[in-house]
């Protein structure tokens, strides 16, 4: 597993090598202006990498059969979203037809996947029996779906500094997959090869960025993360709580965000800087701020997700745990609104 894994990796850096420079012949560049966290022109679509990486990634293990055709299928489905951002990236694409697509991946995606997993119903562990697992039939399409969607444009949202998407992939890959190791060996190659190719593009992206990922990557990775979330839910319920836990950074920031630009009267469609991510980094750089969410993701969000699977009981006080202190942060640096002063 060790060298799929460095062959992964490598694949991913050398493909991302390679569309930097397409990206630069073809002038494909994100250009600065007053909502962005850079200053110079960089070439973008790198994220390309990673979804041709992980693509290969699949099939190598589907040839060792370490994985099922469903697992390429589900790949198909999810290139339907790197082919819009890619479009994206190029030209730019209206929200209602990526919206579109989005939701189509997301609810083909979550059919192949048998369904949303069965929801765990916390309650003290004494308690806690097969009678606490309940199946929300077609509810659950409605909200896999929707979570999916969402998670994948978490990805999309948060790609707005030097290596902080890829970083969160990474490491959500690598925390899934410590859990898939005792659970589903199946799930552990998926996710080992997702922080593969995750890794080797990191090494681009990584401050000061020499290529940014782009829609492409990002929507793809959320995409998958949140599917890969799913995935081990269906192996044990508790992890859909601990995956959201996992997703604690991205999740809070966008969501509390985006409602505080609703609830403010702005345009909460439009394109802006002023999610806490990108207002610590004008303060801060973008080093410090990427150490800090990996400080937060490993000395926090990952040990409260293996108190949480240890004590499903209390999963939604470490859901409470996880979310309240960023939520914190992120009214402490005005996530969401328009008169903030950095300061």
């Amino acid at each position: 597993m060790l060298f799929h894994f460095v062959l992964v990796l490598l694949a991913s850096f050398v493909l991302t090598g390679v569309i930097r420079q397409y990206a630069l012949a073809r002038k494909v560049l994100d250009i600065p202006n007053q909502r962005s966290s850079h200053s110079v022109p960089t070439p973008r679509g790198g994220g390309l990498a990673i979804v041709l990486a992980f693509g290969m990634a699949l099939l190598l293990l589907k040839f060792g059969q370490l994985i099922d055709s469903r697992l390429l299928a589900l790949f198909g489905v999810t290139l339907l979203v790197a082919g819009i951002g890619f479009c994206d990236d190029h030209a730019h694409v209206a929200a209602r037809w990526r919206l579109l697509i989005h939701l189509f991946a997301a609810a083909l995606a979550l059919k192949l996947l048998g369904g949303f997993p069965l929801l765990l119903l916390p309650a003290p562990l004494d308690q806690l029996t097969h009678r606490w697992l309940i199946d929300i039939s077609w509810l659950g399409y409605v909200i896999g779906t929707l979570l999916l969607v969402w998670c994948l444009n978490l990805f999309n949202f948060m790609d707005g500094t030097d290596g902080i998407a890829a970083s969160e992939s990474l490491f959500m890959s690598m925390a899934l997959a410590s859990y898939a190791y005792y659970l589903d060996q199946t799930l552990f190659y998926i996710c080992l090869s997702l922080a593969a190719a995750s890794l080797g593009f990191l090494v681009w992206n990584w401050p000061k960025a020499k290529i940014f990922m782009g829609d492409a990557g990002s929507g793809f990775i959320g995409l998958w993360l949140g599917l890969l979330v799913l995935m081990a839910a269906q192996q044990a319920a508790v992890l859909l709580y601990c995956g959201l836990i996992l997703f604690g950074i991205f999740m809070v920031d966008a969501s509390y965000t985006l409602y505080m630009r609703f609830l403010t009267g702005q345009k909460w469609y439009d394109a802006h800087c002023s999610h806490t991510y990108q207002r610590a980094a004008k303060r801060y750089g973008h080093l410090r701020v990427l150490l800090a969410c990996w400080l937060i993701n490993i000395g926090w969000l990952f040990p409260l997700s293996l108190w949480v699977f240890a004590h499903p009981g209390h999963a939604l006080a470490g859901m409470a745990a996880a979310y309240l202190p960023l939520i914190y942060l992120a009214h402490r640096f005005g996530a969401g609104q328009a008169d903030w002063v950095n300061s």
